[in-house]
């Protein structure tokens, strides 16, 4: 059992026995299925970490030059690199981390590929196609939505794809489930099959949740296995990022003021939604707080409140058994995905320590924060 006394407040949490959990399901799925999974940076790259992640799954996909950096240093292995764009200046380093390379445009395709062929090294290209269709509803992670910067749509790519170009990648779910995923290959295969005879891989991104209980991890399986019979010529990928890290660590905080203001009690505690919660208020979404229900009335129920000074830095309402006191220690459920990689030091706020609760339960400090950290970033 955790030992909250001797962790440090706030810090994020993450329980290794879960991560294993998720790790091997993944692996199981990825082997039965007979397609590649990857590890997303974008949403879990606690990279202390990555040595338990390697006994399970090997490959990783980066988003810019520092991930395909951390992938090829920590993961060992060069990364699957997707980005909305190149730069002159980052190229070279996304060519020397990389063993697959997605374009987001053509005109980026002919302007880079040129240098990926005068590199000397086999690095395989593709395309990142929008097929204009997503079951994803909030707008802000739709990346099919109507005038969307993210990928190529069917009638721009003609009949034949421009030499070079070995693959091809969509990515337009977000915390889905596998028969989401077949509603969009319908789509796919409809605008795109006619390249399919022609290309290595088919990339099919993140998005799938295959670790939230209730997915359909058997449909998922069947699902992929139907696709690579119809197409044997097509190696597939999938690239989660909140699968792997989903409900295996959480934030803990500490109520460090309670204040009320026109009947609202809120209760302060000393971490921040905006700088280490973020998606809470971007998707937006109510976390759970451990032993915290939504408001009953007739039980002590306190709006929780972040340590910015921004006016929105709160979410609310939550009851609680018993009146909050000052020093309780609050628990966020499920922060380990999409939070760490997001965390900012708005306001000089230092970011929660870093730990592991080993599976022979012990607490590994992966990191604390200081003012040179601050410091750093403004230099």
């Amino acid at each position: 059992m955790i030992d909250l006394e001797k962790t440090p407040s706030p810090c994020y949490v993450m329980e290794e026995k879960l991560l294993r959990n998720n790790l091997s399901l993944i692996k199981r799925v990825k082997e039965d299925a007979g397609v590649n999974i990857i590890l997303a940076f974008k949403a879990f790259a606690i990279w202390k970490a990555f040595p338990i992640v390697r006994e399970y799954i090997p490959f990783s996909t980066a988003s810019s030059k520092f991930e395909a950096q951390l992938a090829f240093e920590e993961m060992g292995s060069p990364a699957h690199t997707y980005a909305p764009v190149y730069t002159e200046e980052d190229f070279p380093q996304i060519l020397a981390y990389s063993s697959h390379i997605t374009f987001n445009s053509l005109a980026q395709f002919a302007h880079f590929y040129p240098m990926v062929k005068a590199s000397g090294r086999h690095i395989s290209c593709g395309l990142r196609i929008n097929p204009e269709f997503s079951v994803v509803e909030t707008e802000l992670y739709n990346p099919a939505a109507p005038g969307s910067r993210l990928g190529i749509t069917a009638d721009l790519l003609g009949e034949t794809l421009p030499e070079g170009v070995e693959g091809l990648h969509f990515h337009t779910l977000c915390e889905s489930s596998s028969y989401d995923l077949e509603r969009v290959l319908e789509m796919v295969e409809r605008r795109f099959s006619r390249f399919f005879p022609s290309i290595k891989w088919l990339n099919m991104g993140g998005g799938h949740l295959m670790t939230r209980k209730g997915y359909d991890t058997e449909h998922l399986i069947r699902l992929l296995r139907s696709f690579k019979q119809k197409y044997p010529n097509l190696k597939i990928i999938l690239e989660p990022g909140s699968a792997f890290a989903w409900q295996t660590g959480f934030l803990l905080t500490t109520v460090v003021d309670i204040v009320e203001n026109s009947g609202i009690k809120t209760a302060i505690i000393d971490a921040s939604f905006t700088c280490h919660m973020p998606d809470c208020l971007e998707m937006p979404y109510k976390p759970a707080i451990r032993n915290a229900t939504d408001p009953i009335e007739g039980k002590p129920t306190y709006r929780i409140g972040g340590n910015s000074c921004l006016s929105g830095d709160f979410m609310g309402d939550w009851s609680f058994d018993k009146p909050l006191q000052i020093g309780d220690k609050l628990i966020f459920e499920d922060m380990i995905h999409y939070t760490i990689v997001k965390t900012t030091m708005f306001n000089g706020i230092p970011h929660p320590s870093i730990a592991l609760w080993s599976r022979d339960d012990k607490l590994v400090l992966y990191r604390t924060f200081s003012y040179e950290d601050y410091k750093g970033r403004m230099s």
